[in-house]
């Protein structure tokens, strides 16, 4: 029982090391925990973007969560494309030049959306690093489908929920 506490705690030791030694690196996150589960999470095929970036304009937001997360709240001007039953139908009117943005909940489906769309001709699409959490937790506002500034935010579940913090967490 002794062996795994001391290989935990050597790993501990040496992941603060490693990370301490990063403290002036920047960060894509406002949260340097966030930032670093994000980093090993995302594949980074894709251009990925910040919140600051993305909230200056020109680009199109498409939320690659399910409709239900997209119901409770989403970014303004939005449109839902969704993840698992996502299709190329739901994007007739935007044209393949357009700069369009594509975020989730953190950032992991939306990576996986902009590849396809990438593969399928789109030419500037990005990936919201951090998603609709980071959004949130950097102040910016999220609507109801309609229309109204809400403080609710679908959070996926309790354990990436942990990552939102402004705002209500909504799990159903």
């Amino acid at each position: 029982m002794r062996y795994p506490l001391i290989i935990g705690l050597v790993l501990l030791v040496f992941l603060l090391f490693v990370w301490g030694r990063n403290l002036q690196a920047p960060r894509h996150v406002s949260d340097r925990a966030y930032d670093l589960v994000l980093s090993t999470l995302l594949s980074h095929n894709v251009p990925a973007v910040s919140i600051d970036q993305v909230a200056s304009g020109g680009f199109y937001f498409l939320d690659a969560r399910s409709s239900r997360e997209f119901d409770v709240s989403h970014i303004p001007g939005a449109v839902w494309v969704g993840h698992e039953d996502f299709s190329l139908d739901r994007l007739t009117a935007l044209a393949n030049h357009a700069s369009i943005a594509v975020y989730c909940s953190v950032g992991y489906r939306s990576e996986r959306i902009a590849e396809y769309l990438r593969r399928q001709g789109y030419t500037n699409v990005v990936n919201v690093y951090g998603g609709i959490f980071e959004w949130v937790n950097t102040g910016h506002p999220v609507v109801t489908p309609a229309g109204d500034v809400t403080e609710a935010v679908h959070a996926y579940s309790r354990l990436w929920g942990v990552w939102l913090t402004r705002g209500e967490r909504i799990y159903e």
